[in-house]
């Protein structure tokens, strides 16, 4: 996956937009306010910090040393930092897609019914 097609992707969830809080570098991905992804997408190699479920990220991290790793400056107990071009696409998708879901999951209610995702 190159930097497009993650941005790409990113920006497919409902209610997804991406700002540039921490300067022109730096891709934060977000839905209502909340932070799903963060990339430098101009970085070689291309990595990703995701939102990751605690136990989930742990696995993850054994299965995939070195290519995912705890979120770097995140909390490491609930973000990893993935290497995107080190896995296959299909498991990037689905991490990103987790991310969103993840934060989606801890937003109000109200603010859920809002999104009607398909």
């Amino acid at each position: 996956m190159k930097a497009q097609q993650l941005r790409a992707f990113c920006l497919e969830f409902n209610a997804a937009v991406e700002e540039f809080p921490f300067g022109p570098e730096i891709s934060v991905f977000k839905v209502l306010g909340k932070m799903f992804a963060l990339s430098a997408l101009d970085a070689t190699p291309l990595t990703v910090n995701l939102k990751c479920d605690p136990d989930l990220a742990v696995r993850l991290r054994a299965d995939h040393p070195g290519v995912i790793v705890p979120g770097w400056h995140m909390n490491k107990r609930h973000w990893n930092t993935v290497t995107v071009g080190s896995l296959p696409d299909r498991l990037v998708r689905e991490l990103v897609e987790d991310s969103y879901d993840l934060v989606v999951a801890g937003l109000p209610r109200a603010e859920r019914l809002r999104l009607d995702r398909a």
